[in-house]
């Protein structure tokens, strides 16, 4: 009989898992990977990967809610070393043009992902409006601060730069969505 697996050893293969499901998901879509190729790029065996996911729509939200924290983290922790409030809100456009020129950016996995399962999901939808509310909750914080009553064109500016990004692999989009939302705040 095998020995039992311990809390670190399910962590360290939870962490190896998603790492891989991230990678194969964003490179190439949710529905085009199979459990096969996940296993392989984890180095995990099937029997283990299901213990840990029951489904690979489980494995696929818990992926969405990790990315979500860490992508949400990063946007804050940039946003929020700006002193300026009206600044912060124009800073959102920086750290969105950083992410756009990184090496393999394919847009936003959470609009991917409602694109090929959103209809089909329901889990998969719940945690993609979960992190499009969270998304639009911080901006609306930045953007009030800032003392403009323009939270909704500041997200829908931030949410176009992604999606067109996405589309035709270039960052300017971030900067003209910047320019805009600038004109959205007025003169400081």
């Amino acid at each position: 009989m095998p020995a039992p697996i311990s809390e670190e050893q399910s962590r360290l293969d939870r962490a190896a898992l998603l790492d891989a499901a991230e990678r194969l998901f964003c490179e190439r879509g949710f529905q085009a990977v199979g459990m096969d190729e996940v296993r392989a790029a984890s180095g995990l065996p099937l029997k283990r990967i299901y213990r840990l996911f029951a489904a690979k729509e489980d494995l696929a939200v818990a992926m969405l809610k990790r990315r979500d924290r860490r992508w949400r983290g990063s946007l804050a922790a940039h946003v929020e070393q700006v002193p300026d409030p009206r600044e912060r809100v124009l800073a959102v456009f920086d750290w969105l043009a950083e992410w756009f020129a990184e090496p393999g950016f394919r847009g936003c996995v959470r609009v991917n992902a409602h694109g090929e399962l959103g209809s089909s999901s329901e889990a998969v939808l719940a945690e993609v409006r979960s992190h499009k509310r969270a998304f639009h909750d911080q901006i609306a914080v930045w953007v009030h601060a800032a003392g403009a009553p323009v939270a909704e064109p500041v997200l829908l500016l931030a949410e176009g730069a992604i999606v067109t990004a996405g589309i035709t692999g270039d960052p300017a989009p971030a900067r003209h969505a910047r320019a805009a939302a600038a004109t959205l705040l007025g003169t400081p």
